[in-house]
């Protein structure tokens, strides 16, 4: 605890966290401490884009979770978050997530690798909507659906077998075209404006402090790489070992609300 207050007053950082950072906030992850009890294959981006069974079954289940997933409220590591930047001690946040919770609890230079699942776009003419707007038109166009009880997954959807899937009329845009959440799945590719604006932020840091994530996907690992490449120091809180402790300069093995809840604290 001690070392990584002085990391934080030490140096100005660019904040780089992941799901663990929201599971407080009953979102849950894919490689968290008690992920191993219910293991779940995340959805594939080209699976997505190629397959209408895919997408039904996407949006079958989202339209199920979607209620709990926009309901979920900031809790004490994306406070402390936009705290450390309003007190000058980061210069940002670069998120893995997709809820958009930073932003909700104050956080104003944010990020988001992998887009947001509050808008939806047209696979075909790339015209967008509110997933909000387009809940409605679910739950219209699937009366009842509502009423299903599935547990809560980490896409912001829950599980359902295929039986009830094949049962689901999936939405379309008016032109015809299937409907895609602005994310970026499972072996997609970030936007290269989207990661350009990343790097702008890192440029600007003198630490990387990494919350909340084992970094087992390239996109944010690669941020934990380059410091590590450029000698910029790093500091890591995530409950288990991440892919890159071995770059850390200050290793915290905990639950990170807690944590940096007290650090800001001290920091004030």
């Amino acid at each position: 605890m001690e070392r990584l207050l002085a990391f934080i007053e030490d140096h100005r950082v660019l904040v780089l966290t992941g799901a663990g950072c929201s599971t407080k906030s009953g979102i849950p992850d894919y490689r968290g401490p008690t992920t191993g009890r219910a293991p779940r294959n995340p959805i594939q981006h080209a699976a997505f884009i190629r397959s209408a069974f895919v997408r039904r079954r996407y949006w079958a289940r989202s339209c199920l979770g979607w209620p709990r997933f926009a309901a979920a409220k900031p809790n004490d590591t994306h406070r402390a978050c936009a705290r450390l930047e309003a007190l000058g001690r980061s210069v940002g946040v670069v998120s893995q997530n997709v809820d958009g919770l930073h932003q909700a609890a104050g956080s104003r230079g944010v990020v988001e690798l992998h887009g947001s699942l509050a808008q939806v776009t047209c696979l075909s003419c790339h015209e967008t909507m509110s997933r909000e707007q387009l809940q409605t038109l679910l739950v219209r166009d699937n009366p009842g659906w509502l009423d299903l009880v599935a547990a809560t997954a980490p896409d912001g959807d829950v599980d359902l077998p295929d039986v009830l899937v094949e049962q689901f009329t999936a939405p379309h845009c008016a032109c015809g075209g299937g409907l895609m959440p602005d994310v970026v799945f499972f072996g997609g590719n970030v936007r290269p404006p989207v990661l350009q604006a990343a790097w702008d932020l890192f440029a600007q840091a003198e630490g990387l402090l990494v919350v909340g994530t084992s970094l087992t996907v390239f996109s944010g690992y690669r941020f934990a790489r380059k410091a590590a490449e450029q000698g910029m120091p790093i500091a890591i809180l995530n409950s288990g070992p991440t892919r890159a402790d071995e770059f850390a300069n200050v290793r915290v093995d905990a639950e990170c609300g807690e944590v940096l809840r007290t650090l800001v604290g001290r920091l004030v």
